[in-house]
C-alpha cells in the first residue's frame, strides 16, 4: 500500500512515522510531504532514508491513503483535492464537525466508517479523544447524563514552537530574567493558563466548545458535557478532571472492570501514595490511563476519574494510524 504523510515534520507527522513502523503496516511506497520551506530535508523510516516532497506539487493519486498532519490551513486547501485521488484522514479541527465527515476513535465508533462519503476522515481535537475512550464503556453500562471535565493540557499540543518556549521561559525565570511570551497569552513557565483558543460570545474557548460538540457526535448526541481547558508547563501529554452522572446505578468495582476491559484503556488506581498516573508516565505510551476512582457522594449516580493520555499519540498519530487499520482490515467498506 502506498501512503502519504502531509506535515510530515512536524510533531504529529513525526509520531506517524514512529508509529507505523512499530505497527508494521504493509507500506510499499511512503511519501513524505510538507510546505516548501521543508522540501528536500531527509527523514529516515525503517532505515532508509527519504526526501520531503513539495505540497503545491505532490500527485495524490500515487497514494491510497493521506495522513494530514499540517493544520487546519491547510487540510482547508488541500485535503478535499487529494480526496478525489485517496482517502484522508485528517488530524485537523477543519472536518471534525462537518456532517459528511464521520469523526472516529476507532475503539469507539468506528462503525461510522462505513458511511464516508467525501474520502475524508476526521480525528478527533486530543482532549476529546482520552476522554471518549475512557467514557465509552461506562457509557454503554450506565447511560451518561452529564459530564464536567477540566483540562491540564500540554503545551505540546500547539506543536513545536509553544515546546521550545516552555523551555525557553523556564531558563529566564530560572535566571531571573524577564519573560516575553510569544505563543500563550500569558508566561507558560511555572504557571497555568486557563484558556486554549479563541474566546466565544458565550465566554467558553473554542477548545471548550470543541470537546463538548465532538464528544456528542462520537458517543451520543445526548450527553451534556461542560470543560474548562487549561494550559500547563508539561511538555507532552494531557490530564483531565472528570466528574460524571449516570442514569443508572453502578458499582466502583463494576466501573474499574469494565474501563480496564476495554481496548486501548489502563487503569491504576491503588490508593496509595503514587498509585495513579501523571503526565510523565503516560508519555510515549499507547494506553489512556485511569485514576483517582471514587463516587461523587454530593451528586445521584456521581463518579469521578483523573484521566491521563499522551496527546500525540492517542489525541493525533496513534489515533490516524488506528483507524488506517480499521480500514485495511475491512478492505476499506468497498471505497
Amino acid at each position: 500500500m502506498n501512503i502519504a504523510i502531509v506535515g510530515a515534520t512536524g510533531n504529529v507527522g513525526r509520531k506517524i512515522l514512529e508509529v507505523l513502523e512499530k505497527k508494521r503496516l504493509s507500506i510499499n511506497n511512503l511519501y513524505l510531504v510538507a510546505s516548501s520551506k521543508s522540501t528536500g530535508k531527509k527523514i529516515v523510516f525503517k532505515d532508509k532514508e527519504y526526501e520531503v516532497s513539495d505540497l503545491e506539487s505532490f500527485d495524490f493519486s500515487k497514494v491510497k491513503i493521506a495522513f494530514f498532519s499540517a493544520g487546519g490551513k491547510i487540510s482547508e486547501r488541500f485535503a478535499e483535492k487529494a480526496s478525489k485521488n485517496c482517502l484522508v484522514i485528517d488530524n485537523s479541527s477543519y472536518y471534525r464537525m462537518d456532517p459528511e465527515v464521520p469523526l472516529i476513535v476507532p475503539q469507539v465508533n468506528s462503525e461510522a466508517l462505513k458511511n464516508i462519503k467525501k474520502n475524508i476522515i476526521a480525528n478527533p481535537n486530543c482532549s476529546t479523544a482520552q476522554l471518549v475512550i475512557a467514557l465509552k464503556p461506562l457509557h454503554d453500562l450506565f447511560k451518561i447524563k452529564r459530564v464536567v471535565v477540566s483540562t491540564y493540557q500540554s503545551v505540546s499540543g500547539g506543536g513545536k514552537a509553544p515546546m521550545d518556549e516552555l523551555i525557553d521561559q523556564t531558563k529566564l525565570v530560572l535566571n531571573d530574567k524577564k519573560v516575553q511570551s510569544r505563543n500563550f497569552t500569558k508566561q507558560i513557565a511555572f504557571n497555568v493558563i486557563p484558556h486554549i483558543d479563541a474566546f466565544s460570545e458565550n465566554g467558553y474557548t473554542k477548545e471548550e466548545l470543541k470537546m463538548e460538540n465532538e464528544t456528542k457526535k462520537i458517543l451520543d448526541n445526548k450527553i451534556n458535557l461542560t470543560a474548562t481547558c487549561v494550559r500547563i508547563p508539561v511538555s507532552v501529554s494531557h490530564s483531565e478532571s472528570v466528574n460524571i452522572e449516570f442514569e443508572k446505578s453502578f458499582s466502583l468495582q463494576e466501573v474499574r472492570k469494565a474501563i480496564d476491559n476495554f481496548q486501548g484503556c489502563r487503569v491504576i488506581d491503588e490508593r496509595t501514595d503514587g498509585g495513579y498516573s501523571t503526565p510523565v508516565e503516560a508519555e510515549g505510551k499507547y494506553e489512556t490511563f485511569i485514576s483517582r476512582i471514587r463516587e461523587d457522594k454530593t451528586a445521584k449516580n456521581g463518579l469521578n476519574l483523573w484521566i491521563v493520555s499522551d496527546n500525540l499519540l492517542r489525541g493525533a498519530a496513534l489515533n490516524a494510524v488506528e483507524i488506517a487499520e480499521v480500514l485495511i482490515k475491512n478492505k476499506f467498506y468497498g471505497k
